[in-house]
């Protein structure tokens, strides 16, 4: 059974900053792309960062500079570090497992962040 499991979320005043961690379990998580997305209320859900198997990453445009993604293959364990929040980029945040060649795909279940002062 595959688990996604996410922590590190909550209340943070803008400028502040979040660490947040995914840990998978049930995949050969090296074999898997690692994703970020978040889903603000009433908008589409989005990509945030992204981390190849090999290690290249990838970041919206909206958090290059703030954000950065980094996985620890020897404990299935993918973070996502957040500096500079704003209150835009309150939203609740899922980790996404994807194995490139199948496109199988797994979500862990969210955690919320909320940017305010």
């Amino acid at each position: 059974q595959v688990q996604l499991v996410e922590s590190g979320g909550g209340l943070v005043q803008p400028g502040g900053s979040l660490r947040l961690s995914c840990a998978a379990s049930g995949i050969i998580f090296s074999f898997y792309e690692m994703d970020w997305y978040r889903q603000a209320p009433g908008k589409q859900r989005e990509s945030v960062a992204a981390i190849a198997s090999g290690g290249s990453t990838r970041y919206a445009d909206s958090v290059k500079g703030r954000f950065t993604i980094s996985r620890d293959n020897a404990k299935n364990t993918v973070d996502l570090q957040m500096n500079t929040l704003k209150p835009e980029d309150t939203a609740v945040y899922y980790c996404n497992a994807r194995f490139t060649r199948t496109g199988e795909s797994y979500w862990g279940q969210g955690i919320q962040v909320t940017v305010s002062s």
